[in-house]
This record gives C-alpha cells, sequence and structure tokens, in this order.
C-alpha cells in the first residue's frame, strides 16, 4: 500500500490548503458573507486585540495564502508553521466556548493546527512543488 503513500498526502495536502484558503478570503476580500478587512478589523478591536487591522491582515494572509501554498505545496514548511502558530492562537480565542465547533469552540482550530504541524514537520510530499524541486 506504500505506493499510494503520495496520493495520500497529496489529498490531505490539498484538502487541507483548499479548506483553508475561503476563511482568508472571507477576511481579506468579503467573500462568502465574510466581513473583509474592515469587518475582520472591526471584530478583532471589539474582542480587545491590538492593532486590528495589521491582525486581520496578517490573519487573511495566513490563512488564505498559506492554504494556497499548502494545497500547491509551495515553501509547504514556511506556510505551515504560519498556519501552526494562528490556529494556536485561535484555539486560545475559542477556548472559553468549550470543545464542540458547533458552539465556536476549539476543536476546529485544534484539527487545522494538527494538520499543519503535520506539513511543517513532513512536509509537502512527492506531488507537490517543493517535492519536485527537490527531486
Amino acid at each position: 500500500m506504500q505506493r499510494f503513500d503520495g496520493l495520500a498526502w497529496l489529498a490531505l495536502r490539498a484538502t487541507t490548503g483548499l479548506l483553508l484558503m475561503p476563511h482568508g478570503a472571507q477576511k481579506l476580500f468579503g467573500m462568502f458573507g465574510g466581513g473583509g478587512i474592515t469587518g475582520t478589523a472591526g471584530f478583532l478591536e471589539s474582542v480587545g486585540y491590538p492593532a486590528p487591522t495589521l491582525m486581520a491582515i496578517l490573519i487573511g494572509v495566513v490563512e488564505f495564502f498559506g492554504g494556497l501554498m499548502i494545497a500547491t505545496g509551495f515553501m509547504t514548511r514556511f506556510a505551515a508553521v504560519a498556519v501552526a502558530v494562528f490556529m494556536g492562537f485561535a484555539v486560545l480565542f475559542h477556548l472559553g466556548n468549550g470543545f464542540f465547533w458547533t458552539a465556536r469552540g476549539f476543536e476546529y482550530p485544534v484539527l487545522w493546527g494538527i494538520a499543519a504541524i503535520f506539513f511543517a514537520v513532513k512536509g509537502g510530499g512527492a506531488y507537490s512543488i517543493d517535492g519536485r524541486a527537490s527531486a
């Protein structure tokens, strides 16, 4: 079954990145019902984040472009470290809501963070831009 390892890696990497990108698109571009930078910054300010506009941009960039980089396997480790760090903060933010994501708990950012840690440690795999560049 090792012959399918590269495909499993690709499926996990592409799914992780492609499902993360719309969250960044909400924050950066106001797509998918998101508030864009202004709305995201307003929310962050309302919950006491310092430099809310900068934070909105950073979070959106990490989610959108980090997701794109993970999905394509381009600079996978770099992007995955950034996503893992931001998901750590997201876990802390959602901690007070309990575990389940249906109540805005920390379940979802833990899953994203663990997937990101996997790619930070293991890289993009054979079917990635990184894998092709090192072959």
